[in-house]
């Protein structure tokens, strides 16, 4: 059977506050999703959901199942290490039910790897509380991939990174979905670096899916004036993805800024 993230009317509120509305999706495994709307669209409370931090109404079915918190990587906006942990010891912690008195070398040499992999083998020996905000971020991004799952949940995890760590990071990504076959959803505010490096958009406005598809179907102009409020330019890139080049903020009716809250 095919790996696929099924949401089916999925509704979360909060008291008498309707987070999400009705989302509901078929997502194939083996791509990068990638999960765009304004602030307070309802991005990370979907994400949530669909790792079982929230509680909802509704069907969230991975592989035809509920989702088990197990098996998948899930990494939050709000995600920090605050123990004396060196950066080889929070990795390890990415498989924490494998440790025991003595850790196995196959471990130890996981780890190591997936350091290599993005690129901070350099840090091993390093206190967590040593590192940057993005350095950080780049080590429990990679604590969440030495479980190597098959669906990773991401929640605008590449923030702290400047420009160039978060294409290499998302780079990266793209390389252990075309290696392992997974689906990752990541949350991003930055339409550009959405747009150049995920296979497809889900865009999400006022607690509802308003988009799902490919950038040309689900970016357009219009959508950046009636859910962003811009006024924005399409420029041809080397890429063939074009540049999003916002110009001026549009005059948006009070009725309309309600309804995106």
């Amino acid at each position: 059977m095919t790996m696929r993230l099924v949401l089916k009317d999925v509704v979360v509120q909060h008291d008498r506050t309707r987070v999400l509305s009705g989302v509901s999706a078929s997502i194939a495994a083996g791509q990068i999703v990638g999960l765009i709307g304004p602030n307070g669209a309802g991005k990370s409370t979907l994400l949530n959901a669909i790792a079982g931090q929230s509680s909802s109404g509704g069907k969230i079915l991975w592989c035809g199942k509920p989702v088990d918190m197990r098996k998948i990587g899930f990494m939050p906006q709000q995600c920090q290490v605050r123990a004396e942990l060196s950066v080889l010891e929070v990795i390890l912690l990415g498989r924490h039910e494998q440790l025991g008195w003595r850790i196995a070398d196959e471990t130890v040499g996981a780890a190591s790897r997936i350091l290599a992999f993005f690129g901070i083998g350099d840090l091993a020996a390093r206190g967590m509380q040593t590192l940057s905000g993005g350095q950080q971020q780049l080590v429990l991004l990679a604590q969440r991939l030495l479980r190597e799952p098959q669906l990773l949940l991401l929640d605008e995890s590449t923030s702290a990174l400047d420009v160039r760590h978060q294409m290499h990071v998302l780079n990266l990504l793209k390389d252990y979905v075309a290696a392992t076959g997974a689906l990752v959803l990541i949350a991003v505010h930055d339409l550009n670096l959405a747009a150049r490096h995920s296979d497809t958009i889900m865009l999400l406005n006022g607690g509802r899916l308003v988009g799902h598809g490919t950038l040309a179907t689900v970016i357009t102009p219009d959508v950046l004036r009636s859910v962003y409020g811009i006024e924005a330019e399409f420029i041809p890139s080397s890429s063939g993805v074009p540049v999003i080049l916002p110009l001026a903020p549009t005059l948006i009716q009070p009725e309309t800024i309600k309804e995106t809250r």
